[in-house]
């Protein structure tokens, strides 16, 4: 049988300090991010310009997000390609389908008026 001792579970050394100052980096870059967005929507009058800005500053702030605290930055580069490379195919998906429900349902509104 295995004996245990107490100070088998107990780290020996010094404990590093938090990264206090990465954390606050972070905040404050997607709170300013986040007032410009505020920024935009209160100056701005809806329409496709306003919502453009929104979609990209979103796009920013969530390959922000996931590179800081997914730590994505830190990992291989063919992984992030892997990662990059179908999510700008779903946007241009997203685009292709949002432009053609709208031809859609403009020609479908003609037909009927």
């Amino acid at each position: 049988m295995a004996t245990h001792h107490d100070n088998d579970f107990h780290q020996t050394g010094e404990i590093p300090k938090p990264q206090t100052k990465a954390i606050w980096r972070t905040f404050f870059i997607l709170v300013g991010l986040t007032a410009i967005e505020f920024l935009f929507a209160f100056t701005m009058d809806a329409g496709t310009a306003r919502n453009a800005i929104f979609i990209i500053l979103t796009i920013f702030k969530a390959f922000y997000i996931v590179a800081e605290f997914m730590h994505l930055k830190h990992e291989a580069k063919t992984l992030i390609w892997s990662i990059l490379i179908p999510m700008a195919l779903v946007i241009w998906l997203m685009v292709a389908l949002i432009s053609e429900g709208s031809y859609y349902f403009e020609s479908i509104t003609n037909y009927f008026n």
